[in-house]
C-alpha cells in the first residue's frame, strides 16, 4: 500500500507539471508517453503466434502525433500528417519480408496498438487547443474530472456496491460504484466552473458525465484486453499500479469523446 501511494503521488505530481509547465512540456511528456503505451501494448499481446511490428508501429505512432502536434502548436500545415499514410503502407510490405505464420494478425495488431494506445492521446493533445492557443485549463479539467470520477467509483464501490456492471470483464466494478463515480465527476465540474470561465458550468457537467462515462467503458475495454491475454496487468512500470495502459484507460476512449464534444460546441 506504501509504494501504491507513493507511486500515485509521483504520477499526479508528473502529469500536472507536464500540464502546468507549459506547451514544450506537454507535448515532448504526452509524445513520450504515447509511445511507451503503444510499446506496452505490444509487449501485453504478443505470442507465439502473435508479432506486431513493434519498430514499424512506433514509427506509425510518431508519425501521427508530430505532425498533429505542430499543425496545434506551431500553426504548419495539416497536411504533414498524410506521412502515416506511407509509413502504415509499410506496415503491411514489412510484413512480407517476415517469417510469422499469421502474417495479417501481425499486421492488424500492430495497427491495432496505434488505434487503441496513441490516438487517443493525440485528440487529448488537441483539447489543449480548443480556444486556437494552449490553455491549461481544459487538459488539467480533464484530468481532474477523471481522477475524480475513478476515486468516486472506488469509493462508492467499496462502500455500496452489490450489482455488477460488467462482471465478465471485470468482476469489481459494480453499478453504485458507476453512479458514485458520476456524481463526484458532476461535483468536481462544478467546481471547476467556479476556476476555470472558458465554458459555462453547463458544458462542464456534460463533459463530466461524458468522461465518467466514457472513462468507464475505456477501463472495461483495457480489461477485456487483458483477459483476453490472461494478464493481470498491462506492465510493471508502475510499481503497485501495473502499466502505463492500466493507468490511462479511461483517457482511451473518453478523451476523443470530449475533444468531438468541444468542437460542436464551438460551432455554435
Amino acid at each position: 500500500m506504501k509504494t501504491r501511494a507513493i507511486t500515485g503521488f509521483f504520477f499526479v505530481a508528473v502529469m500536472l507539471a507536464s500540464v502546468l509547465l507549459g506547451v514544450y512540456a506537454f507535448t515532448l511528456f504526452f509524445l513520450i508517453l504515447s509511445v511507451l503505451c503503444v510499446e506496452e501494448f505490444y509487449r501485453l499481446i504478443s505470442t507465439d503466434a502473435i508479432k506486431p511490428q513493434k519498430r514499424w508501429g512506433l514509427a506509425l505512432a510518431i508519425s501521427i502525433y508530430l505532425p498533429l502536434s505542430m499543425y496545434y502548436f506551431r500553426g504548419e500545415p495539416l497536411k504533414n500528417v498524410l506521412i502515416c499514410v506511407p509509413v502504415s503502407v509499410l506496415v503491411i510490405v514489412a510484413e512480407l519480408y517476415r517469417k510469422y505464420q499469421n502474417p495479417f494478425h501481425n499486421i492488424a495488431y500492430t495497427l491495432l496498438g496505434v488505434l487503441f494506445a496513441a490516438i487517443p492521446f493525440c485528440f487529448f493533445y488537441a483539447i489543449a487547443f480548443t480556444d486556437g492557443t494552449y490553455s491549461s485549463h481544459y487538459p488539467l479539467a480533464f484530468l481532474i474530472l477523471l481522477w475524480a470520477s475513478d476515486t468516486g467509483a472506488y469509493l462508492f464501490g467499496i462502500k455500496l456496491g452489490k450489482h455488477k456492471l460488467f462482471e465478465r470483464h471485470s468482476p469489481k466494478k459494480t453499478w453504485e460504484g458507476f453512479i458514485g463515480g458520476m456524481i463526484t465527476s458532476l461535483l468536481a465540474a462544478t467546481a471547476i466552473s467556479v476556476y476555470f470561465h472558458e465554458l459555462p458550468i453547463i458544458h462542464w457537467l456534460v463533459i463530466s458525465l461524458i468522461i465518467a462515462t466514457a472513462g468507464t467503458l475505456g477501463d472495461l475495454s483495457e480489461s477485456m484486453l487483458k483477459r483476453s491475454v490472461s494478464a493481470k496487468d498491462s506492465g510493471s512500470l508502475l510499481p503497485g499500479h501495473g502499466g502505463l495502459l492500466d493507468r490511462f484507460d479511461g483517457l482511451l476512449l473518453a478523451a476523443p469523446l470530449v475533444f468531438v464534444y468541444l468542437q460542436f460546441i464551438s460551432a455554435f
